[in-house]
């Protein structure tokens, strides 16, 4: 049996019936091709799978099977959740038994996000430059931009310039699953956005060293005048922290996760960030409220006489 085509098949569908974004559906074609890979060691296809199989993968996964490293509880988690789409998927298309339905992926322990200190962030936004060069307003205009509405990084390298209304007060966002949003932009960012637009973003394009085109849709484009990667972006944040002398550990969500604890800290309505957040449910925002409450136990334990 071809599990080429059976992983084509179910990528096709996720894509059609899910509309899940191109990174989304890259590490779905990853973990089921090492599924299949497995599965191709003992000699089977996936409709020769057992439940057993599929619990010998995951222990396959833990162990670092393959000459791969071992996979974190949250990475094999995620991998055994494509799995069981794909075998659910299968089991529907040709009228099986899914082997996946009883195996249920295991619970890593719940890792609260890690949220910047607003000085921190100030730090940041520093470390990008004096936007004195095309680079600096670029630098900053992305990471002010990130801050300001708790967007991902893929979100904000996909906005085009067409999407920026001067002056600029609110964007339209599009989340995993292509799902809308209006999300408000502060004075901060909507200066910094149009000091790159009108300096920066013209001189990348003009002074592109290849590559670069006058049609050029993307809002952030790279040094060759093209549109901004999200690795880029993401180098971009990291390389102003660095400038800016922050040795906190960072991830590509660290201003997003910073912009929900900040505004829940100043009094927000878990609905409302739920919202800027673009997330389904309320239950995915709740988790930044343990931040904060283990940040008043924090201040409850230094302030009163009688807390410890």
């Amino acid at each position: 049996m071809n599990s080429s085509v059976d992983i084509e098949t179910f990528l096709d569908h996720l894509t059609v019936e899910r509309g899940l974004s191109a990174n989304t559906l890259l590490a779905y074609r990853r973990d089921i091709t090492r599924y299949c890979e497995f599965l191709e060691l003992q000699r089977k296809g996936p409709a020769e799978a057992t439940e057993r199989d599929i619990e010998e993968f995951l222990s396959y996964l833990r162990s670092g099977g393959g000459a791969r490293e071992p996979l974190s509880v949250a990475s094999a988690a995620r991998s055994i959740i494509a799995v069981r789409g794909f075998h659910k998927f299968y089991a529907r298309e040709n009228s099986g038994v899914d082997p996946a339905a009883q195996v249920r992926p295991p619970t890593p322990g719940r890792r609260l996000p890690k949220a910047l200190a607003l000085s921190e962030v100030e730090a940041i936004i520093a470390g990008a430059g004096d936007g004195q060069s095309a680079q600096s307003l670029r630098d900053r205009a992305l990471i002010e931009l990130l801050y300001a509405t708790g967007a991902r990084v893929s979100e904000i390298i996909n906005l085009e310039v067409e999407q920026i209304k001067r002056p600029l007060t609110s964007l339209r966002l599009f989340g995993k699953g292509g799902k809308e949003r209006v999300v408000p932009v502060g004075s901060f960012a909507a200066a910094a956005v149009d000091a790159y637009l009108v300096r920066g973003r013209t001189a990348l394009l003009t002074g592109a060293k290849s590559g670069g085109s006058a049609r050029e849709r993307k809002l952030f484009l790279n040094m060759r005048g093209s549109a901004l990667s999200r690795q880029s972006a993401w180098e971009i944040v990291r390389s102003a922290a660095r400038k800016g002398g922050v040795a906190t550990e960072l991830s590509p969500h660290s201003l997003r996760h910073s912009f929900a604890t900040h505004l829940l800290d100043g009094g927000a309505d878990i609905r409302t960030v739920q919202e800027l957040l673009g997330h389904a449910s309320v239950a995915t925002t709740q988790i930044y409220t343990l931040v904060t409450i283990d940040r008043l136990r924090e201040a409850y334990l230094l302030a009163h006489p009688r807390g410890r």
